[in-house]
């Protein structure tokens, strides 16, 4: 017998249940990690440099000796691109190249506004002095993650860059190192897991407090992160990877199925949803998933995401797909119709949107210029995607002539003296008394 993916029909007596459940993807028992990375950020906030070596020794499986073997030299980074094949050097240009142009237009700049009476608002922005990059190095390293943190710091202007990964064995990855000497790093550590978020949020002998810390990584990783929130700023709560897709009657088959499969092979715990009004299209698709599931190198891992995390959903019209799809807010989003555009303004929720069949989300993995480090989980509801503003902060601007105080002093004085709070009040009336 033939292995399927998971159909559900919206037409189902029990498709509400089902559909919970889907939404339910990104949940993360933080509960049970937390007692764990409580413990992690104690004893680096306590022993620094000497609690790094000692959870490297124990998650990494190797034994720093000195500080010094905690950094990544710039002799090694620099080496790793001048080795890479000319080729592949000539790919990871392209993909810094369109990343940085694309992140350059997000840029806001500061602005004033002269009102007539000489009041003078505005807006200052600057870059934090300090930005902290986590960069996953488990199951696979990934050096496009590198491009896609570091290049938005670099745009919004950020003078000091820290970056952590981790380094099983004390090894890394050459494309990764080839990555930050394409980005000009010269602060790198192989430290991973909640020990780098702690030693970024905190500071460390050797590692510098950062004001952010950006990119994805495991359920430590991200309870680390949510919990020095506060300390420091966060991009976002990142959970697994996801897909979803939207394809009608046009819509290839071949293409449906592979493209749930490259979010599948990142881990288990990834999820690949297909949402169609097509009966055909569903079941050519599911068919053809488990035809390229023999195919690939990381089939097991593929096959478990399919089976546990993915599904296909069988609406009555586009219109319910485009909805459920809105619920879902899938981190990743194919729009695979035969006129994609028509419904981009019914769109509400998704990290990153793919519009046509010639745009698989690969594309957007490496190369095409939008971030990658997107919300995942249902969380596109209310996050975007990694970028400038990222590193930025902004300031306010409030400059009052004697005319602008004057307009608008006893109103400000009266909300204040109603909240009762008199230095307020009477910080606003002393200027009065002057005009």
């Amino acid at each position: 017998m033939k292995e399927n993916m998971k159909q559900i029909k919206t037409e189902d007596k029990n498709f509400k249940k089902e559909f919970e459940e889907l939404l339910k993807r990104g949940h993360m028992d933080m509960d049970n990690v937390s007692k764990i990375v409580l413990d992690i950020i104690s004893e680096i906030k306590k022993d620094g440099n000497e609690a790094l070596k000692k959870h490297i020794e124990k998650f990494d499986m190797w034994t720093p000796k000195s500080d010094e073997e905690l950094q990544i030299s710039c002799e090694s980074m620099k080496k790793a691109y001048d080795e890479l094949d000319i080729e592949l050097k000539k790919a990871l240009q392209l993909a810094y190249d369109r990343i940085k142009a694309y992140h350059q237009k997000q840029k806001p700049t500061s602005w004033l506004d002269y009102e007539e009476n000489g009041n003078v608002l505005g807006q200052k922005v600057t870059p934090v002095d300090r930005a902290g990059l986590y960069i996953p190095g488990g199951k696979a390293a990934y050096p496009s993650s590198l491009l896609m943190n570091a290049i938005p710091a670099i745009v919004a202007g950020v003078k000091e860059i820290v970056v952590c990964t981790p380094a099983p064995c004390n090894e890394l990855n050459s494309l990764l190192l080839a990555a930050m000497h394409l980005c000009g790093i010269k602060k790198a550590y192989k430290v991973g897991g909640a020990s780098a978020i702690s030693a970024m949020a905190y500071g460390t002998k050797t590692i510098s407090k950062v004001d952010v810390i950006t990119g994805p990584g495991n359920i430590f990783v991200a309870t680390a992160k949510k919990l020095v929130f506060g300390e420091v700023n966060i991009d976002m709560i990142a959970g697994p990877s996801e897909i979803g897709i939207l394809a009608d009657e046009s819509s290839d088959t071949n293409f449906l199925a592979i493209d749930l499969l490259s979010q599948a092979e990142h881990d288990e715990m990834a999820s690949s949803i297909l949402i169609t009004p097509s009966q055909r299209i569903a079941d050519e698709t599911s068919k053809k998933v488990y035809e390229w599931l023999e195919k690939l190198n990381r089939k097991e891992i593929a096959m478990a995401s399919i089976k546990e995390r993915g599904a296909i959903i069988v609406t009555r019209d586009m219109e319910e797909a485009v909805n459920l799809m809105n619920e879902i807010a899938p981190e990743h989003l194919e729009v695979m119709t035969q006129y994609p555009f028509d419904l981009l303004p019914k769109i509400k929720h998704a990290g990153a949107i793919f519009m046509g069949r010639f745009t698989p989300e690969p594309i957007g993995d490496y190369i095409a210029g939008p971030n990658h480090t997107l919300p995942t989980g249902g969380t596109a509801k209310f996050y975007s995607p990694l970028g400038v503003e990222n590193f930025l902060k902004k300031s306010s601007i409030i400059s009052m002539s004697q005319e602008g105080i004057k307009e608008i002093g006893k109103e400000c004085a009266l909300i204040a003296r109603t909240e009762g709070l008199g230095a307020h009040e009477a910080s606003v009336l002393e200027r009065l008394k002057l005009i």
